[in-house]
């Protein structure tokens, strides 16, 4: 994520930088300099955006190279906010900036005016407007993404804008730019990423994102393991394509509410169904227990995701982490290794939990594991004080050997252990974490 953002971020950067060493500006320092951090904020902007946007669009073949569709959305939230923050830049050094400039030096060794494309002036004056009020909504649109109580349906609705706002700037970022900036590598840039942006706002809104994985179906059984846990058999129909232990897939039920990411809990059969273990968490799983019956037809898209089992490394210590729900694609790895039980791989398989007493997996576990010798289950339940600390892991390594941690659960408790094991083993591990958030 940080590597794709920050290479972009110095791109734009570099080809900006070749623009300003090619042209000659005229003005005082000051105004050249408000003159051209609005150039590159505006540029900045559009580029966060048109990265977004892009991703927005689930580009499967950007899953090896960003890691798995998590880390994509990972990468698309923060370049969401970015574009955010660079655009309120943009509209401060316009409004903001100019004002204080013409109140302390006043107008003169103001930067001309530059060249733009050949569009009327009704045209240019509408586009700032909408790319100004834009900007409002791009706000608002952050601080709803970041304020995590905001009911999630009303915020999916409203998310459902954002191909909309993003054509608004992108129409704003071509009607602005100088033309000079259009005979050099800035401008090929600039349309590359407008494109982009454009091509993944299109496919939202005509409804194409994900289509060619999407496959109907029907649920056939539901069952409830626990109060708040609803389990979900889901029969496809032809096409779907298999999974492999440990991939996510999103299932509508509703057109109304669209689609939601939940882990696959269950290995491949060779027959078209999928398990799905769903804790309420949120105003959506809440309430989806006593909305859920067989019989009724679901659409499940997918697979995505690359935390699956076939990425193990073989020649480093295993272990696996689960919390609370995140156990789920760790039952679909211990599933899958039942019909190879002796060349499973070896491994500690640590679940956390509150009350391992009732737990509704921990039962699952047990009987998984008893025919894999390898691996070696640990149930930690805080109810009963058997809290997870890195040190307990360290104790267990083997000197000379790399551990290969591979965590799904609470993020709270991945940092703990990634920091502790830093410290502990630093450079000695590597960890694997199932990262997805839909906002």
């Amino acid at each position: 994520m940080k590597t794709l953002i920050g290479g972009l971020i110095v791109l734009v950067a570099l080809a900006w930088g070749l623009d300003i060493s090619t042209a000659a500006r005229r003005g005082s320092l000051p105004w050249i300099v408000r003159q051209e951090t609005l150039n590159l904020s505006g540029l900045l902007a559009i580029a966060m955006m048109s990265l977004a946007t892009f991703l927005a669009a689930r580009p499967a073949w950007l899953e090896r190279p960003l890691g798995g569709l998590d880390r994509m959305y990972q990468t698309h939230k923060w370049a969401g906010i970015l574009a955010a923050g660079f655009a309120v830049v943009h509209w401060a050094t316009k409004e903001v900036a100019g004002s204080i400039l013409k109140a302390t030096i006043g107008s003169a060794g103001k930067v001309p005016k530059e060249k733009f494309i050949g569009l009327p002036d009704v045209l240019r004056a509408l586009s700032k407007d909408m790319a100004e009020w834009g900007i409002y909504v791009l706000l608002a649109m952050l601080v709803l993404a970041l304020w995590k109580r905001f009911p999630y349906r009303p915020w999916r609705l409203l998310h459902q804008a954002m191909p909309v706002l993003y054509l608004t700037l992108a129409f704003h970022a071509v009607t602005w730019a100088p033309t000079d900036y259009w005979t050099q590598p800035l401008g090929a840039l600039l349309a590359l990423l407008i494109v982009a942006g454009a091509y993944g706002s299109v496919l939202a809104l005509v409804g194409s994102i994900g289509r060619k994985r999407q496959v109907a179906g029907t649920v056939v059984a539901v069952d409830h393991p626990a109060p708040d846990v609803v389990g979900v058999r889901c029969r496809l129909e032809a096409g779907w394509r298999g999974h492999r232990p440990g991939q996510f897939a999103f299932i509508t039920l509703d057109p109304g509410e669209g689609a939601h990411p939940f882990t696959i809990a269950s290995a491949d059969r060779g027959d078209r169904t999928v398990d799905f273990k769903i804790k309420a968490l949120g105003d959506y799983t809440r309430g989806l227990a006593g909305r859920l019956r067989a019989g009724q037809a679901v659409k499940v898209e997918g697979p995505y995701g690359r935390f699956h089992i076939a990425r193990l490394d073989p020649r480093a210590r295993q272990v696996w982490i689960a919390g609370g729900i995140g156990v789920t694609p760790f039952l679909a790895w211990l599933e899958s290794l039942q019909a190879d039980a002796a060349g499973a791989p070896a491994a500690d398989l640590h679940y956390c939990t509150r009350d391992r007493d009732g737990d509704p997996f921990v039962a699952r576990l047990e009987s998984l594991c008893a025919s894999l010798p390898g691996v070696r289950l640990k149930i930690h339940g805080a109810r009963q004080g058997e809290v997870l600390e890195a040190k307990e892991i360290v104790a267990a390594q083997e000197r000379g050997r790399r551990a290969e941690i591979w965590f799904c659960g609470p993020r709270g408790l991945a940092e703990k252990l990634k920091q502790e094991l830093h410290d502990a083993l630093p450079g000695r591990f590597s960890f694997h974490q199932e990262a997805f958030e839909m906002r």
